[in-house]
């Protein structure tokens, strides 16, 4: 708690329940930041925001988005400005995986995923830059994956959309370099939380374990500390950079 974000304004998508967004919702708050977040589970963003509220005195403005609807996220955007006066940094967290081998992926299948875990990336930040270039002033951090680098049998779509997460950030970086902005993202790899126990197989977080240096998984605020790294003047030279949270990368 060294006030890294003291005075700042974050965003955090996908920010309601137990997983990589609560945590950096919670661990920016920690540092000082004014914490907006956002989830398309109105009732799960509401009990957030009110355990938000134990670590910065005042319930967050909490504005309910569906990611894959251009409108909500622009109206998203616009909201968290009028709440704040600003954005100073978007954590880009909104993202939804599978298990499902090609030949028997579907349009709708691969679509979706796709479409959450990259195209919302794209449209949040577009929204966000909207603001920030003409200020002169921002930070974009994205959630990719390790699933970007490594190869696992059906994760295409999966491992497609972070692949991409991870061009866009190098590409966006580029361009919001002569305003001063930033762009970076993180390669988390497994990250231990409720939710993720309850939907993917013991064998395979076994398997994923074992995989890890540590011979265990993250814990999301773990993550969510690289997070707040790059939210901050500590990480003022670096843009374009996607910052694994695991040994998996190439």
């Amino acid at each position: 708690m060294g006030g890294l974000l003291d005075g700042r304004v974050v965003l955090v998508t996908a920010a309601a329940g137990a997983g990589l967004g609560w945590a950096t919702a919670r661990r920016c708050a920690e540092e000082g930041a004014r914490v907006v977040i956002s989830d398309v589970h109105e009732r799960r963003l509401a009990e957030a925001a009110e355990r938000l509220a134990e670590v910065m005195g005042d319930e967050p403005a909490a504005i309910p988005c569906d990611v894959a609807d251009t409108g909500q996220v622009d109206a998203l955007i616009e909201r968290a400005v009028e709440a704040e006066g600003r954005i100073d940094v978007l954590v880009n967290n909104a993202g939804l995986g599978g298990d499902r081998r090609v030949v028997e992926m579907t349009d709708e299948e691969w679509e979706r995923v796709v479409d959450i875990s990259l195209t919302s990336v794209f449209r949040a930040t577009r929204a966000a830059l909207r603001h920030m270039l003409p200020r002169r002033s921002g930070v974009i951090v994205n959630m990719a994956s390790v699933s970007g680098w490594r190869a696992q049998v059906g994760q295409a779509h999966y491992a497609a959309a972070k692949a991409g997460v991870m061009a866009f950030t190098r590409c966006v970086a580029m361009e919001a370099a002569e305003a001063g902005v930033r762009v970076n993202a993180v390669a988390p790899s497994l990250a231990m939380h409720p939710f993720l126990e309850k939907t993917v197989s013991r064998e395979l977080l076994e398997e994923l374990t074992r995989r890890e240096a540590f011979g265990r998984a993250a814990d999301p605020a773990e993550v969510a500390n690289v997070v707040v790294f790059l939210a901050s003047d500590l990480s003022s030279y670096m843009t374009g950079e996607v910052v694994s949270v695991s040994s998996q990368h190439p």
